[in-house]
């Protein structure tokens, strides 16, 4: 019987590194990274395309901090993130959200340097990507994202677990036994790289598909 060695993810990092993915893209990847506006970013991208964030996010163009969100009543608020769809629902949880941010923290400043997942997870419509992309793009903390790309990604290598959790401990500890310094940010290119690589991949197949 053949055993079939599974992939250490460092191995799958140094592969998408060598494809120059990120190319001239921010250091952390997701555009503002270390402002409030990766809190919104992160709610707003739940069910939906970073192109119809995009739209939002212009749209709150004058509203991007903390404080300025808080000015915002909610269906003005809806209103301005409706092209990210659910706005029903997002534009309360994100005001609910910013509120707890305000009274537990008092500031975005604060609150990067306090919050702890527990607390994120515990908020209404805060999962574990949601939690891991403000921690580790908001916040610069040591918490890699996974998502639908990742796992897709991964089942193509013959990986595949059963929960986030497992996941992401996988994807953590390959990128740790070989960095000792500057893990958040590797955490955030590895997760920006395997965005990109995925995207790219569907280009590809929907360029093939026309042709």
């Amino acid at each position: 019987m053949r055993i079939v060695k599974m992939k250490n993810s460092y191995e799958i990092y140094k592969e998408l590194e060598a494809l120059d993915l990120l190319g001239h893209r921010p250091a952390y990847w997701w555009p503002n990274a270390g402002t409030f506006e990766v809190v919104i970013g992160a709610i707003l991208t739940q069910n939906t395309t970073w192109q119809n964030v995009e739209k939002s996010l212009a749209n709150l163009q004058a509203h991007l901090t903390l404080e300025k969100l808080l000015t915002l009543d909610e269906e003005t608020l809806k209103a301005h993130v409706y092209p990210s769809g659910f706005y029903n629902q997002k534009a309360p949880r994100l005001l609910a959200l910013a509120h707890n941010i305000k009274e537990e923290f008092g500031t975005f400043k604060a609150f990067q340097t306090e919050v702890t997942r527990q607390w994120l997870l515990a908020q209404k419509g805060v999962g574990p990507e949601t939690a891991d992309s403000i921690l580790c793009y908001g916040c610069f903390r040591e918490e890699m994202v996974v998502d639908s790309y990742t796992k897709r990604l991964l089942k193509s290598h013959g990986i595949t677990f059963g929960s986030y959790d497992i996941y992401k401990a996988y994807l953590e500890n390959g990128i740790k036994e070989h960095f000792s310094e500057d893990i958040a940010l590797h955490f955030a290119r590895f997760h920006g790289m395997i965005v990109e690589y995925s995207k790219r991949m569907k280009k590809d197949l929907k360029d093939q598909s026309l042709k």
